[in-house]
């Protein structure tokens, strides 16, 4: 399928699932929710705080990129020297925005294992994502209890995409490239990248899993400050 073609399928597929407001959860689960993202939130915050000046980083790593945060001031990637993590970048308003449960769920199965997941918003796609800050942090904490780090929304493709996916295709070609939201690039601990999953993969697929356990198994050099979660 040539290149034109397999964004139109993207984008009819868009057009027709496009994926509707999840009903409004009850009141003792958009609690707990709000609570375990408060919490998950203060903790990025003391470990995003601590974390090495990127610009310090490896250039030939993902260490040296940082990204606006959603809820915190940034991300920087030096935070998760020696994790594996999984970049995604997502939308409020797609058929593949129920993504965002597989991948809350694999960040809490993964997580204690040194496994990170860092959300991307991006409006790129059929103007998927347009809300504020405000209404993409309601969405998520209340409709998926989303507690993985988010960056503010952000450019993915074309001219002024960020500098990590200019980065990402350089490493690896195409597939680095987002054809549509939840698009998702794998990085080891070493802090290159492994693979590429496009949309149509979910998270919680034996692909996706495997590629996260064989990166997990490999060891750490990273310095002990990395651990911090």
């Amino acid at each position: 399928m040539s290149m034109n073609r397999f964004i139109l399928a993207f984008a009819v597929f868009g057009l027709a699932a496009c994926s509707r407001a999840p009903e409004p959860p009850a009141p003792d689960v958009a609690a707990e929710r709000s609570a375990a993202v408060t919490a998950a939130v203060q903790a990025q915050q003391t470990r995003f705080a601590a974390a090495p000046d990127p610009a310090t980083a490896d250039t030939s790593t993902a260490y040296q990129f940082s990204f606006p945060g959603l809820w915190t001031d940034r991300v920087p990637m030096t935070a998760f020297d020696g994790d594996v993590v999984l970049v995604v970048n997502t939308a409020s308003r797609c058929g593949f925005t129920p993504q965002y449960e597989g991948l809350q769920q694999i960040y809490d199965e993964y997580h204690a294992q040194g496994f990170e997941i860092v959300g991307v918003p991006a409006n790129n796609f059929n103007g998927q994502e347009p809300g504020s800050a405000e209404e993409i942090q309601e969405f998520c904490t209340l409709n998926y209890g989303v507690t993985f780090p988010m960056a503010a929304k952000t450019e993915v493709v074309g001219a002024e995409r960020h500098p990590f996916y200019a980065w990402a295709e350089q490493q690896i070609g195409e597939s680095a490239v987002p054809q549509w939201n939840f698009h998702k690039i794998l990085i080891g601990r070493d802090g290159r990248i492994i693979r590429a999953f496009d949309t149509r993969t979910e998270p919680t697929s034996e692909e996706v899993r495997n590629a996260i356990t064989t990166a997990l198994a490999v060891q750490s050099s990273a310095p002990a400050a990395s651990s911090l979660r």
